[in-house]
């Protein structure tokens, strides 16, 4: 397998469309490699290990229209080159990669990509904003209509009815955000495929970075990233990515979809700045084990959450008594499988690592919900998901506010508590949540009057939250 790595002399958004060159990506070259030398060469003019920040916004011709690979900052930068190179290399089945300076901004230009009066099937659990974007602005501004369905249970014959002649991307999360619905994403493709306006799949993969998941080698045609959140895992940078496979099949021009992508993002300027993409690819070195931390964390923490009594449900795949158990262990990256043969058994006593978001409900309802929150002492309380410090939030009145109450409750958001299990010590963690619990025990309902609630959370999130 190979990763392209654009050169000199001609570009499309700042990426040659003359000759490649491949940097071989050998079988022996595992994950964590990849994320640590690809796109992290020494520079070649001072020997630095660490790549400079490229901070300039133009670039030098030697001629006119004879340039280094680079002409203005925001058709390319060397940073975010090099960003691209490391996304590719760790999403597996990768060809390209594009990086947008929002999640938001990854989501608008590939739904622009359809043209008007296009029409997406959506899982019916999406994230707040890409509903917001898929009601509001894709409705009202581009003529675009969306179906939402959940794709968890419905049969083959309900997602073939819901497609339309002119359906020409199917949405996905898995899991979603934030009830963590599991999606049979092979099964998906094969309807898709069927469908006589062959939509292309996506596959929204923030919650499971490329270290637990690989959409692409299940069949889907685009995985995004919020690279905000896990990969680059800080809480310290807003960007995103649409990464597509290596190369285009019948019906599938993926070249064709690369450089249509790329020129809306340079038309409309939706770039990261250098010093994120730096960031980035900084914090993606780390990657593989920050998310084994995350993964091992969550499967504690969800563990716990099902023996306290003030829990009423705890939605988790990685717990062995989940119902769809089965179908999160076959969804999994085989790096991921790799790890977990090498986890001894006490580990993995009720069930495997499987990214580190927990959601659960208490006893009381929402308001014994919004209780709880205030309560937490490392849980931060606090939007986004995917950072080393660990994060509760009750999407409701937060990331999902901007969905209608009564998709809400039908969706089963309401009283929801989603955590983002950090890396901290795990029994901290624990403690943390178990004080937190045990407090709410000792209040008449869970629900004093002279508790505050947030009442002025803003949903107006930029990235995939």
């Amino acid at each position: 397998m190979t990763i392209s790595a654009s050169t000199t002399n001609g570009h499309v958004n700042g990426h040659a469309n003359g000759a490649k060159h491949h940097l071989k990506r050998s079988p022996e070259l595992g994950f964590s490699t990849r994320a640590i030398h690809i796109g992290s060469e020494p520079d070649p003019t001072t020997g630095a290990v660490i790549p400079p920040i490229s901070l300039s916004t133009t670039y030098k011709q030697d001629e006119v229209g004879v340039h280094k690979g680079f002409e203005y900052s925001r058709s390319g930068n060397p940073n975010r080159n090099a960003l691209e190179r490391v996304l590719v290399g760790l999403e597996a089945g990768a060809g390209h990669a594009i990086t947008f300076a929002s999640g938001s901004a990854t989501t608008a230009t590939i739904l622009q990509s359809l043209g008007p009066n296009a029409h997406v099937l959506s899982v019916n659990d999406v994230y707040g904003g890409t509903f917001r974007f898929l009601t509001r602005v894709a409705k009202e501004t581009m003529g675009i209509e969306s179906t939402f369905v959940d794709l968890e249970i419905a049969t083959d014959d309900e997602v073939l009815g819901a497609m339309k002649e002119n359906t020409k991307l199917i949405w996905i999360e898995s899991p979603t955000n934030p009830t963590l619905r599991l999606i049979d994403i092979p099964r998906i493709v094969g309807l898709a495929r069927q469908a006589p306006s062959k939509p292309l799949v996506l596959v929204d993969n923030t919650f499971l970075s490329p270290f637990y998941a690989s959409p692409l080698l299940q069949g889907a045609d685009i995985v995004i990233h919020s690279l905000t959140k896990y990969i680059n895992g800080h809480s310290d940078a807003v960007m995103g990515a649409a990464i597509l496979p290596s190369s285009s099949t019948p019906g599938r021009d993926y070249d064709g979809l690369v450089e249509k992508l790329r020129f809306l993002q340079n038309a409309h300027g939706a770039v990261p700045s250098a010093f994120d993409c730096w960031l980035a690819q900084r914090g993606a070195k780390t990657l593989a084990v920050r998310m084994k931390a995350h993964g091992l964390n969550a499967l504690r923490i969800a563990s716990f959450l099902t023996s306290h009594p003030a829990v009423e449900h705890v939605i988790y795949p990685g717990l062995a008594s989940h119902p769809l158990h089965a179908l999160a262990r076959t969804s999994l990256s085989p790096h991921t499988q790799q790890f977990i043969s090498t986890l001894p058994p006490s580990s993995l006593a009720h069930g495997i690592p499987y990214g580190g978001m927990v959601s659960f409900r208490v006893r009381g309802g929402a308001r014994s919900a919004e209780a709880l929150l205030p309560k937490l002492k490392l849980f931060t309380l606090a939007e986004s998901l995917g950072g080393v410090e660990s994060l509760a939030e009750l999407p409701a009145r937060m990331t999902h506010a901007s969905i209608p109450p009564a998709e809400r409750e039908a969706l089963g958001i309401e009283g929801l508590v989603r955590l983002s299990c950090g890396i901290e010590e795990v029994e901290d963690l624990v403690e943390d949540l178990r004080g937190a619990l045990d407090g709410l025990e000792d209040e008449d309902s869970g629900c004093e009057s002279g508790l505050a609630t947030p009442s002025d959370v803003s949903d107006d999130a930029d990235g995939l939250h």
